[in-house]
């Protein structure tokens, strides 16, 4: 298995974390309170605050609907205003990066707010589901793209995919899920997410935060 090298603009785990205690801050919410808002457990949130977990996808995304931010805001990238006709350019190993178990993502047109699709270019490390404590599982709809390698799509309703250079798969977020690398080498894949909202807590939020 190949070690994955950091790049000059990935953020660190303290970084990210920094980042989630100011969007909660800023609206004015304790940790219970988000933790609720976002449908993470406060233990979890209170973690990747403090920079001692690295977030899954699903947690991050979680996080953006629930505090109502961009995902690339949790990579430093702060989003351009939405307008028509708007498009967005990512050059060459230029993109935000974040790093989880088996998973080297690179978000992909960070300075668009509002999209309708999280697209990532991955190196998937994972080579065994050993690498990770659960199923992934979020709102939404994903679509897999093979670039090299060959990777096997495990998930809890269907038989193991075996996905080659070059294959694609689309397919239902809400299905647990997880991807590993079945080559010799790490698989590389373009992996989109829909952004989608997740149904808001029906309890208010009425106690400030205590900062």
């Amino acid at each position: 298995m190949n070690t994955p090298t950091i790049k000059p603009n990935e953020p660190s785990t303290a970084d990210l974390g920094r980042r989630v205690r100011a969007a909660r801050l800023a609206h004015d919410l304790t940790l219970e309170n988000a933790s609720q808002l976002c449908g993470v457990s406060r233990s979890t949130l209170s973690k990747v605050e403090n920079g001692l977990m690295s977030p899954t996808f699903d947690v991050l995304q979680k996080i953006v609907l629930g505090l109502k931010i961009e995902i690339g805001e949790l990579f430093g990238s702060p989003p351009k205003a939405s307008a028509g006709g708007r498009r967005a350019l990512t050059r060459k190993d230029a993109g935000q990066r974040h790093a989880y178990r088996g998973y080297q993502m690179e978000l992909l047109a960070t300075d668009l707010a509002h999209k309708a699709m999280l697209p990532f270019r991955i190196r998937i490390s994972a080579h065994t589901l050993d690498a990770f404590d659960d199923w992934g599982r979020h709102e939404g709809e994903e679509f897999l793209y093979v670039i090299s390698g060959t990777v096997c799509l495990y998930s809890e309703l269907y038989a193991p995919t075996h996905l080659n250079a070059g294959d694609s798969l689309y397919f239902d977020s809400r299905t647990g899920h997880a991807a590993v690398s079945t080559s010799d080498e790490d698989a590389e894949v373009l992996w989109m997410a829909t952004s989608a909202d997740i149904p808001q807590v029906a309890a208010q939020v009425a106690e400030p935060a205590k900062k």
